[in-house]
């Protein structure tokens, strides 16, 4: 049986990266993680673009476009929705989350959700560099091993 795994390679590759402004605090963090992880793992800082949206419910539409526009191997989505006092919190992360895998399943191109949905300030503070890691880092891994993977699903033959 042969077998296919994606690596932590990053060169060559070309990543788009949408980032949310709402709770900038936390979503800044996160896109520190995502530059360390990509240029630790040798994608080229001319080879990445930062797009900045509004906030997390707006993260789909452009990651769709840029993953459709043939440019790029993977787009990272960043964000943090934070639970308040209303449902608000519901709607825009299921709303992103649905979007952003929306977006990966149409265009073939991996979009990773590295959007944190925390209870609190502090659970996002941990996910973003705090003791939990950061996920903007995992996020840009999880960009190089699924663009890699999906090179090799792509040069199978029939």
């Amino acid at each position: 049986m042969r077998e296919l795994e994606g690596d932590h390679q990053g060169q060559g590759l070309r990543i788009a990266v949408v980032a949310a402004r709402f709770n900038q605090f936390i979503t800044g963090l996160l896109l520190e993680g995502v530059r360390n992880g990509l240029s630790t793992h040798g994608v080229r800082e001319e080879d990445t673009v930062l797009l900045r949206v509004p906030g997390a419910f707006e993260l789909p539409l452009v990651a769709k476009t840029l993953a459709g526009s043939g440019r790029y191997d993977a787009v990272v989505c960043l964000g943090a929705v934070i639970r308040g006092e209303t449902t608000h919190y519901d709607l825009v992360s299921g709303q992103a989350a649905s979007g952003i895998t929306s977006a990966s399943l149409e265009t073939q191109v991996p979009v990773i959700f590295g959007v944190l949905t925390t209870e609190n300030i502090d659970q996002a503070i941990n996910r973003a560099g705090g003791k939990m890691g950061n996920i903007g880092y995992d996020a840009a891994l999880s960009a190089i091993e699924m663009a890699n993977l999906m090179r090799q699903v792509r040069d199978l033959e029939p």
